[in-house]
């Protein structure tokens, strides 16, 4: 497990063995040492996990060894941060407003290249597939979790690119977005292409599909759910390989404008940028910038948040079982300095890991991290339930009222440290 060390013009004595902050420092299984670095206290989260946080966390803090609890009073403190915002190791109340998973299937048969097979899609709906989504999400509401992500493709909505949503798929669609606010959650139409139809990018130089198009989809999802305050817009998932991510950006800013003039004016909107919107390149491919240009037609940047993905896999690809990092000092903690000194924020809608300790230990590790900088990161959705079979690696479908080991022991808020 990976900790990172904050430059400070103050020099800091460094334990022999203490382990850095946010890492691992007890829980069933671990071996290592259950002193933090720093003065950071070690902070029970679940009989798998405890974790370095800073002395300013609320709550009991306890050392675990072997699944034994020794439990000791915590002191609430006020940390001093650094004139210079990058300088910050937490912000914000510590309490994340969204948090939730993805609830797949109606974007089964979608390639990286924006093809769709629609014939795969399985709609995780009992009355359409046998698939009960509403139940899952019912099940996590239960548990403390308020959002879900419910990827689509394009082309099952809108059959001609540029045409009118079908209505026997709108149906059926929107029967899961009612689902979902039914249960009086944030729900986020996901449109799961890839910044491409059928292998064309939208608005890239000699490519077929248009800016106007994409905005025509839009323009008649917003129209319908102009009322529904906690819809939230994700604009595409996952663009990669974009030449030009200005031209990118043009498109986002249309569909932005185009959703704010449908009415829709108060909802959140996710903005992805490019290298499958990674939280880790976010700010250095240039997505940041070119994004940080999109604004509400007030001028405003109000509800406009950075959509980002992150996977603890070895290769980013969120198709191992294993967890090799948590994520922390290469990815978050920079991208926290940058949002926190630019006043923006962002919103990791993918993340995902096996079922296996790694990953608990990597997963636990990342989300009390954007947990405690909840200034800058609204909140988080794993990847994945919904029609997942529970053969798959990433699967996060309970089991009746039982929940997978990674949902269980991370991804509600409540059970972080």
């Amino acid at each position: 497990m990976k900790a990172y060390v904050i430059a400070s013009t103050l020099a800091t004595a460094v334990a022999v063995n203490a382990v850095g902050n946010y890492g691992q420092c007890g829980g069933i299984n671990y071996s290592g040492s259950t002193t933090c670095d720093g003065g950071w206290v070690c902070t029970y989260s679940n009989d798998w996990y405890s974790q370095c946080l800073p002395p300013s966390s609320t709550g009991t803090t306890r050392t675990t060894t072997t699944g034994t609890r020794t439990s000791t009073t915590s002191t609430k403190s006020t940390t001093t941060t650094s004139a210079n915002c990058s300088q910050a190791t937490s912000g914000g109340s510590g309490t994340l407003k969204y948090t939730g998973v993805n609830i797949a299937g109606f974007d089964f048969g979608c390639a990286t290249d924006g093809t769709c097979t629609t014939s795969k899609a399985v709609p995780p709906l009992s009355q359409y597939s046998g698939v009960d989504g509403a139940g899952q999400m019912q099940h996590f509401v239960s548990k403390g979790m308020n959002t879900f992500r419910l990827p689509v493709a394009w082309q099952l909505l809108t059959p001609t690119l540029g045409g009118t949503l079908d209505a026997t798929n709108w149906a059926k669609y929107d029967a899961l977005v009612k689902a979902c606010l039914n249960t009086g959650a944030y729900c986020i139409i996901d449109i799961h292409n890839y910044a491409r139809w059928n292998g064309n990018i939208i608005n890239q130089s000699g490519g077929s599909v248009t800016t106007a198009q994409f905005v025509s989809l839009w323009t008649q999802i917003a129209t319908k759910y102009a009322s529904q305050s906690k819809l939230i817009f994700g604009v595409m998932n996952e663009p990669h390989d974009v030449p030009d991510i200005n031209a990118w950006a043009a498109t986002v800013q249309a569909v932005v404008t185009a959703i704010r003039n449908a009415g829709a004016t108060s909802q959140l909107i996710l903005l992805p940028g490019n290298n499958w919107t990674s939280a880790q390149t976010y700010v250095s491919n240039g997505s940041a910038a070119a994004l940080g240009t999109v604004k509400n037609p007030d001028g405003s940047i109000t509800n406009l948040a950075f959509d980002v993905h992150k996977y603890l896999d070895s290769d980013n690809s969120g198709t191992h079982v294993e967890c090799s990092t948590d994520n922390v000092s290469a990815t978050f903690l920079p991208l926290a300095q940058w949002l926190r000194c630019n006043g923006r924020q962002a919103f990791l809608s993918e993340t995902g890991g096996g079922n296996v300790q790694s990953c608990v230990t990597d997963m636990c590790a990342q989300l009390s991290f954007i947990k405690h900088n909840s200034d800058v990161f609204l909140g988080y959705a794993g990847w994945s339930a919904g029609a997942f079979a529970s053969s798959y690696e990433l699967n996060e479908v309970p089991n009746g009222s039982q929940d997978t080991l990674l949902v269980s022991s991370c991804l509600y808020q409540q059970n972080l440290p």
